[in-house]
């Protein structure tokens, strides 16, 4: 019985341990994940993706390459959802979940509304599976962003990285 009893409590003891690991693999993840948050009119927005650091990095032309589509964030790519049909930049978009991409250049990005929301980062994405594509002009942040992130606010979205701000008019 004693036997038993020490052969259960090595296998729970076993059980918390890969349970703990991974927890804390989780948790130190070099692109943490994070979600934004807000109401536009009387749509709730949603956007989840993970949150990259600048680290020295020349970010725009080289790690992010101009005009290719990027996942707007890191890891798995970012997911934008909205309970209530949206008109982003003049454009219906319907109530939906949606990954979000962009093809950022020197001048002007393609925002990406794509209607297949859970994929790895860009590597399969489908042109043809696109929702909404509008084009929207970035600006120099007001400040140094180390961490990629995103801001729901009642005109919009802005992603922010680096010293630029990407900003998507709602309505």
């Amino acid at each position: 019985m004693k036997f038993t009893n020490f052969l259960f409590s090595a296998l729970l003891a076993g059980i918390a341990l890969v349970f703990s690991t991974a927890a804390c693999a989780q948790d130190s993840r070099p692109s943490p994940a994070a979600t934004a948050n807000g109401m536009i009119g009387d749509a709730k927005i949603s956007i989840n993706y993970s949150s990259p650091g600048v680290k020295g990095r020349t970010l725009w032309g080289a790690l992010v390459p101009y005009d290719k589509v990027w996942r707007a964030g890191a890891n798995e790519a970012t997911v934008f959802e909205t309970d209530k049909d949206v008109m982003v930049e003049g454009k219906t978009l319907k109530a939906g979940r949606y990954s979000f991409f962009t093809i950022p250049t020197a001048t002007t990005w393609t925002i990406i509304f794509n209607s297949e929301p859970d994929q790895w980062g860009a590597f399969k994405y489908d042109e043809s599976k696109d929702a909404l594509r509008v084009v929207v002009t970035p600006k120099a942040s007001a400040e140094m962003n180390e961490r990629l992130k995103y801001e729901v606010t009642p005109t919009g979205i802005s992603l922010f990285w680096e010293n630029l701000e990407i900003p998507v008019m709602i309505k």
